[in-house]
């Protein structure tokens, strides 16, 4: 994928020279609103061999070439991915870098001619659920069975479109 950006931040795949900031930015993020679970241990000490190997991508949102957030599309099945690990450094949040990563990700979904995206959240996060629902996620009623996260008690489908500008997370 080529850089894409607003000017002041660009979105680069991943990076082997990154690996240590896509931990820290999701550990980060993690211990400020709830806690590292196991399944997050796990991805985030091998990115490669739990995201990257099955076939999904890492993205990271780039400032003065360092990386201050990140997202990641994990194929779960054929045609299946989650939207997963995404954060933003709080000291740049504001600069759009959150819809940017929510953006590569999506693209990279319709490249990949994926059939379903998905996500699972926390009602805690009213900023982020408000990008994803402009992005064109659609809340379900119901946290799908077998939810990867305790802390998830929304879990949103990807319909397409753009209903509205957003602000970044």
């Amino acid at each position: 994928m080529t850089s894409t950006g607003n000017g002041t931040v660009r979105i680069e795949p991943w990076n082997p020279a990154w690996r240590e900031a896509f931990h820290r930015l999701n550990v980060q993020w993690l211990e400020r609103y709830f806690v590292v679970e196991e399944l997050d241990a796990r991805v985030l000490r091998d990115p490669e061999r739990h995201v990257l190997a099955p076939g999904g991508a890492i993205f990271f949102a780039v400032r003065d070439g360092e990386p201050i957030g990140t997202c990641a599309l994990i194929r779960e099945s054929e045609g299946v991915y989650e939207v997963s690990k995404m954060a933003v450094d709080p000291a740049h949040q504001g600069l759009g870098a959150g819809r940017l990563l929510l953006d590569a990700v999506i693209a990279e979904f319709h490249a990949r001619g994926g059939v379903t995206l998905f996500l699972e959240s926390s009602s805690r996060l009213e900023r982020a659920l408000d990008i994803y629902r402009r992005a064109g996620f659609q809340l379900q009623p119901l946290v799908r069975p077998g939810s990867h996260y305790a802390r998830a008690d929304v879990y949103m489908i990807y319909r397409g479109g753009r209903p509205g500008p957003v602000a970044d997370a």
